[in-house]
């Protein structure tokens, strides 16, 4: 099934009211996105230029998926008890990939995400449905890489880093982290932000669009923008700080807010553990 006729059979679908006929017919067209998106000849957002832009009718089709399966046992050997929707399952992936590596330990591929060349996937992590993860990149234990969230070639997300999962609203642009940037250890980017190319996470970060980013290099303040993405600079250096809440109450009591805070910004060569290293010196 081509591009344009997935679109369109999902489209159409999202319109009218099912019966089993229909049912039988999104579970085809479903499973036949799922595998688009697995092979990377689909995602649920692309580049656009500079920035980035959703595919509505993609995530319109993994949101048509739950809809459209069903309940189903996928646990192992009567030990490891699963129960899940029978459409977005386990990948089984090592029938497409020779070079990916999962280690041992309880870490999982859901249908519908990809995972490019020469991944290394430490136990246990989650890749969801719709997530993309380029070549090289690195994900550590307890990792969890949400719903269509996007993932750039020679990432490191570092142990307990969560990148939160954005299905809805169809048109909503997911987490997106670029090229060569690096996630510190318990760091969390949620609601659409955007970590740009070669930007550096230390440990503990924190970002949402509804918290402004500090840039205490160029000495300004960083907000969402009109598309509500919070954006965090080519290879800045992001620190986990604290701002003065307001009002007397909080001011007698000393009382703070966290607020991410950016250093400084790491030359494209430097080694981004040992810029963050320097960074907190």
């Amino acid at each position: 099934m081509s591009k344009d006729e997935l679109k369109q059979a999902i489209e159409a679908l999202a319109r009218q009211e099912w019966d089993d006929a229909a049912r039988l017919r999104a579970r085809e067209v479903c499973a036949a996105l799922l595998d688009a998106l697995e092979s990377g000849e689909l995602r649920a957002a692309e580049p656009d230029g500079d920035g980035w832009r959703a595919i509505p009718w993609v995530k319109q089709g993994i949101l048509l998926a739950f809809r459209a399966a069903e309940s189903k046992d996928f646990s192992i050997n009567g030990s490891f008890q699963f129960r899940d929707r029978d459409l977005l399952g386990p990948q089984d992936w090592l029938r497409r990939h020779d070079t990916l590596r999962v280690v041992p330990g309880g870490s999982m591929l859901r249908r519908g995400s990809y995972v490019g060349e020469n991944v290394v996937i430490m136990p246990p992590a989650y890749v969801n449905v719709g997530a993309y993860i380029g070549d090289g990149t690195m994900i550590d234990s307890h990792a969890l890489v949400g719903s269509c969230a996007q993932v750039g070639r020679k990432v490191h997300l570092s142990a307990a880093a969560q990148l939160g999962g954005v299905l809805e609203p169809v048109g909503a642009l997911p987490v997106i982290v670029e090229d060569d940037a690096f996630i510190g250890g318990g760091c969390g980017v949620y609601e659409g932000a955007r970590v740009r190319q070669g930007a550096v996470l230390g440990a503990g970060v924190v970002l949402t669009p509804s918290v402004p980013l500090y840039d205490l290099a160029n000495e300004r303040e960083i907000r969402a923008g009109a598309d509500g993405v919070l954006a965090v600079p080519p290879y800045a250096i992001v620190v986990p700080g604290a701002r003065p809440a307001a009002g007397r109450f909080a001011q007698e009591r000393g009382l703070q807010l966290q607020a991410p805070m950016i250093v400084r910004y790491r030359d494209p060569d430097e080694n981004p553990s040992l810029a963050l290293e320097h960074a907190l010196r």
